[in-house]
This record gives C-alpha cells, structure tokens and sequence, in this order.
C-alpha cells in the first residue's frame, strides 16, 4: 500500500515498498505456536523448546514456582487490584472518590490501605481496608462513581 500524489504542487509523496507484515501469512496462530512449541529448534539452545521445559521440570531446574498469598493476605484479590492509600481524618473517615468511608478500629491521621477489586459483571468495586496488616472493612460500592476505565 502506498501513496501517491497526483496534484501538480511541488514535490511527491513516496511508496514506502514492501508493507506486507509477516504476521499477515500467518493464518491461524495456534498452528505457529504448535510449531515453535514443539517442532522447531531454537537457535541459542539447540533444543525444542517444549522437551527442554518438560527436562526442566524433571530436573526441578525451572523457576517457575506455586503461586503463594504474602502474609497478611487472604485472598488473591489483596494480591492483583487496584491500590490507594488515604489518611483517616478526625471523624474516622476516608474521602474516596467522592464516597465517604467510615473506617473503623483504626487510629486518626494514620494512612490505610485500599485494595480495590472492580466486579464489572455486579458493577460494583469491592474496598477492602487494611491498616497495619489487618483487614478492617470491607464494602461494595457503585462502580460508575470510581474514575478507572477498563
């Protein structure tokens, strides 16, 4: 594909050449990963790459590791969401996005924690509130009043 300029002003606009993208021979991609996966010889290792991370795996030389919760957490939803830290003021409350948050068992003007885990099936963002590695509450709010876009 190229442009070409047709007015008589001064100059042209080149083609650029070959603009074919190798990803577009490519019909199904399963079928390319099938074949780097399990056919092809990598060019650094010698090897195939499945077969070496299966012989891996065996050997217990791979780094991949269980997923395991950091302590103080729960749940996996401590681990992957969204994170704010407020201050809890006078009256034990945090300002969150226009939501006023009250916060108990915690200590004034000390920051918290929010993990917050967006729900776009209930449209609704559960804030959970840690302070000093203790979860203190918990609640679920309308989605449409937070500012994070998906």
């Amino acid at each position: 594909m190229g442009f070409f300029c047709t007015s008589p002003q001064k100059g042209s606009i080149q083609s650029p050449g070959n603009t074919e993208c190798p990803s577009d021979k490519i019909l199904n991609h399963r079928e390319e990963l099938d074949r780097y996966n399990n056919h092809q010889v990598h060019s650094t290792t010698g090897e195939i790459p499945r077969i070496r991370f299966e012989r891996a795996l065996t050997e217990g030389n791979s780094l991949l590791r269980p997923l395991s919760l950091p302590k103080p957490y729960t749940s996996l939803d401590d681990v992957f969401c969204l994170r704010e830290q407020r201050r809890v003021n006078s009256y034990s409350r945090i300002s969150l996005f226009s939501h006023e948050i009250q916060v108990p068992n915690t200590p004034l003007h000390k920051l918290v924690d929010i993990h917050m885990i967006p729900d776009q099936e209930k449209s609704t963002m559960n804030i959970r509130i840690w302070w000093n590695d203790a979860l203190v509450h918990t609640l679920d709010l309308p989605l449409d009043g937070f500012r994070v876009h998906f």
